[in-house]
């Protein structure tokens, strides 16, 4: 029988709906980008990822006014980049502290979360959202602050997330062994990156979508239906 030690959980479509990043989240710091960076783009953190951002796209000496509109292109593009998210993650700051939103989550999670680690499991994050901005969501949830549950977080900057080497990297940094661990996504490529690499795997396939016949990896309509 397999013992799981540690379960590594994506967000969006996992623990939380797509609809808040999606409807909420981005519109948020994109309506706010173009201030956020005219107000803070001359402190040091924010001229680090800015200029992140130009290198990214092989811009040299670009104006300020560039760069923003480039980011605003990639938000509307949804594009992975750890520059682009640990600015957002600064703006959503912003809207966390100052009672704007509260991040979504399903309603069992919490429940879910509290037994796992009660049990003894330790939990961890990877999602595509920056580090700061996964820390802010559980801090800032609906169901209260989250924040203890976690052991760890993972972002892009330890790789992308359909990739097998991101895993493998992970299982590292935790100090456990692959087979020990479950990997919770909402994403088929992500799933099968994390079984290439030797952990288990839970596809999320939250209502109202099919439960498919022959799944390529275990799946379950919310976190209570998860046995381990």
């Amino acid at each position: 029988m397999t013992v799981i030690r540690a379960i590594v959980t994506d967000i969006e479509g996992t623990t939380s709906s797509i609809s808040f990043v999606k409807d909420v989240l981005f519109p948020y710091a994109r309506e706010r980008l173009p201030a956020f960076v005219e107000t803070h783009g001359d402190t040091p953190q924010v001229q680090h990822w800015l200029h992140e951002a130009a290198k990214e796209a092989g811009l040299v000496e670009t104006p300020r006014q560039q760069v923003i509109e480039m980011l605003l292109r990639w938000i509307d593009e949804d594009r992975k980049s750890t520059a682009l998210k640990a600015l957002q993650g600064m703006i959503w700051k912003e809207g966390y502290e100052s009672g704007d939103f509260q991040a979504h989550v399903y309603p069992e999670v919490s429940a879910r979360l509290h037994g796992w680690r009660g049990d003894g499991l330790h939990l961890y994050v990877y999602s595509s959202g920056s580090v700061p901005a996964q820390k802010l969501f559980f801090r800032y949830s609906e169901a209260g602050d989250l924040t203890p549950m976690f052991s760890g977080y993972f972002d892009t900057e330890t790789g992308p997330k359909r990739e097998r080497s991101s895993y493998e990297k992970i299982a590292e940094a935790i100090g456990e062994q692959p087979g020990h661990i479950l990997f919770l996504s909402d994403i088929v490529e992500e799933l099968d990156a994390a079984r290439a690499a030797g952990l288990h795997t839970g596809w999320l396939l939250r209502a109202p979508l099919e439960l498919p016949e022959a799944p390529r990896h275990p799946a379950y309509r919310d976190f209570d239906a998860i046995a381990l």
